[in-house]
């Protein structure tokens, strides 16, 4: 989706301004460019999680990088809703067919919901990491931990040094 990565590279009121008038003339139906998650910027760690923060609460996941370094995921226990995790906590652990690897919470507060469709059918992280295979979302206790992480062009350049 074309439409959606140029979108998210000017996330301004001006910008959406002149998508919604372009989408308005040529008859496209605005309404994906109005959801809050659609202008949500999603923010990583160094150790391969996401979040994606959506007023007070975080949708948390692990990035396309993890899943293709984990392989088919087959088991996945996430934290139950109510917990309470501070940033950097394990929460949580993903096993593949070729290794296992925990999973730590981006962000403090408390687990407001957990992907039970991951727990079922953990191989949704593979297919959609971003989409239908995040993992728990999480009330915000400290928003400033959110400037620790890294943007999508930061942890793309820290992918980078990764490989060497």
């Amino acid at each position: 989706m074309v439409i959606h990565r140029f979108v998210r590279c000017v996330n301004n009121s001006t910008a959406r301004q002149l998508i919604f008038n372009q989408c308005r003339k040529h008859a496209i139906n605005r309404s994906i460019f109005t959801t809050p998650s659609f202008w949500a910027e999603r923010l990583y760690t160094d150790k391969h999680e996401w979040v994606e923060v959506d007023g007070k609460t975080g949708k948390v996941g692990i990035s396309q990088y993890a899943q293709e370094a984990l392989g088919d995921v087959v088991y996945a226990q996430l934290p139950d809703v109510d917990t309470v995790l501070k940033q950097k906590d394990e929460c949580g652990a993903l096993e593949s067919v070729k290794a296992a690897s925990e999973v730590y919470s981006p962000i403090s507060g408390k687990v407001v919901e957990k992907n039970t469709s991951v727990e079922e059918t953990p191989s949704l992280i593979n297919s959609s990491c971003y989409d239908k295979g995040w993992l728990f979302k999480i009330e915000l206790s400290d928003t400033g931990e959110l400037k620790s992480l890294m943007t999508e062009t930061q942890y793309n350049e820290y992918l980078k040094t990764q490989e060497h």
